[in-house]
């Protein structure tokens, strides 16, 4: 049976995030102003919608953790996939804005650089970022979380985007004060690719796309050392949220009863859970013809 104890823990990372942006947002925006930034305060724009990002992750990952009932029997773990699914509209909103804004930027005449202080700032919650981004990335691979993995990519690019509006500044700093908002612009177009990619991945995995053809084959060689399986004739997957739901059509010997045919097929789903931690699995039997 699965347990709805990896969701709950899950939602530990969407709440160090959530923490973490709003921190983060609040101080960049203001000091943004503060220091004449336009990289900086585009990057708190930034951080300011990933706190709504988070929240989206958090409720997929309650969502989720919903048992089965007669209009879901599967279970809500699909609201995960949704929830990034949201996620990358928001992201992609953001980042149109900051492209917007910084292009409007280009045209300013009367441009004055930042102050160098904007820079260390940007530096110092690029490296905040980094360790949530660490902190989450390891998490989502643990719990095989789909949505905490869309927000550890937006946790990584927005570290990445720090370092960049840092270097923007810097070179602002220099003599060329239009290395600022050529940050921005950056910095919105890193926003726009991250939407992009968290959108693909989700749109895969409602449209019951699974293209791992690794696990796939480890799942076949785990059902086909199934003793009393003589050929397997189709073997599907789909992802479910942050589970994996299996479809087997096997062929066993045509003089084995009912209940021995049974047997293999309650042996081939207990394999499927304790190798492979998939605890939905679909096992059609058939009689083998030689």
């Amino acid at each position: 049976m699965e347990t709805d104890d990896p969701l709950k823990e899950g939602e530990k990372g969407a709440w160090v995030s959530i923490i973490a942006y709003v921190l983060l947002s609040v101080f960049k925006i203001g000091m943004g102003y503060v220091t004449g930034s336009e990289a900086l305060t585009a990057d708190g724009i930034n951080n300011s919608t990933d706190i709504i990002v988070s929240l989206a992750v958090l409720i997929g990952l309650r969502i989720s953790r919903k048992p089965p009932d007669r209009d879901h029997p599967y279970g809500h773990r699909r609201a995960e996939t949704i929830a990034s699914l949201v996620a990358s509209f928001i992201m992609a909103a953001a980042g149109i804005q900051v492209v917007l804004q910084a292009c409007k930027s280009f045209f300013v005449t009367d441009r004055q650089a930042p102050d160098l202080l904007a820079a260390w700032i940007a530096l110092g919650c690029a490296v905040v970022m980094w360790g949530v981004y660490r902190y989450n990335s390891r998490l989502a691979k643990r719990l095989n979380s789909q949505s905490l993995a869309a927000a550890a990519y937006d946790n990584r690019s927005d570290a990445l985007v720090s370092v960049g509006a840092a270097v923007g500044i810097i070179g602002s700093s220099f003599g060329y004060p239009i290395l600022d908002a050529a940050a921005a612009l950056a910095v919105g177009l890193v926003i726009c690719k991250t939407a992009w990619d968290v959108f693909i991945d989700a749109a895969h995995a409602l449209t019951d796309g699974f293209d791992d053809d690794k696990k796939l084959k480890v799942f076949r060689q785990t059902v086909y050392e199934t003793p009393g399986v003589e050929r397997i004739k189709d073997i599907r997957a789909r992802v479910h949220g942050s589970s994996v739901l299996l479809d087997v059509v096997v062929e066993v010997s045509a003089e084995l009863s009912v209940g021995e045919s049974h047997e293999i097929s309650d042996e081939i789903e207990k394999r499927m859970l304790e190798e492979h931690q998939i605890g939905n699995v679909h096992v059609h039997i058939e009689p083998y013809v030689k």
